[in-house]
């Protein structure tokens, strides 16, 4: 096996969740005998936990190079909330089983309405709520 595979089979682990965080890759190559590793992660968060899964892989990292840039405009856009006008007999619990298939996650209403709701059992008709699906 030649080094670049052999290097790109020890840093498998990191490679994966370069993909699984959606760090857009320039280049993965061969560069004075280490596995070079160029891109650019959505977040600080991103390239941090791409650093923290190189040391567990090499703690002294002494055969790769890594050289993540940070571009928040690769970040995707935030979530919509949708917005639900309250009808007669409607309740949180009621519009929870509704979106999200369970009554239980009502809370998650009640909170992104704490601007006009103090709470989670009175809301009243005419209403216009904030669902987040994030």
């Amino acid at each position: 096996m030649d080094r670049f595979e052999e290097l790109k089979s020890k840093y498998q682990s990191v490679l994966r969740l370069v993909e699984q965080l959606g760090v857009r890759l320039q280049n993965v190559h061969l560069e004075n005998n280490k596995l070079l590793i160029r891109g650019a992660a959505a977040s600080q968060e991103i390239k941090n936990r791409i650093w923290d899964q190189i040391k567990l892989v090499s703690p002294t990292f002494d055969d790769i190079t890594a050289d993540i840039t940070v571009d928040p405009s690769l970040a995707p856009p935030p979530a919509q909330a949708k917005t639900h006008k309250v009808n007669p007999g409607d309740s949180l619990s009621k519009l929870s089983k509704l979106y999200y298939g369970d009554a239980g996650k009502y809370m998650r209403i009640f909170e992104a309405n704490r601007d006009q709701l103090t709470d989670p059992n009175v809301i009243k008709v005419g209403q216009v709520l904030k669902i987040p699906m994030d």
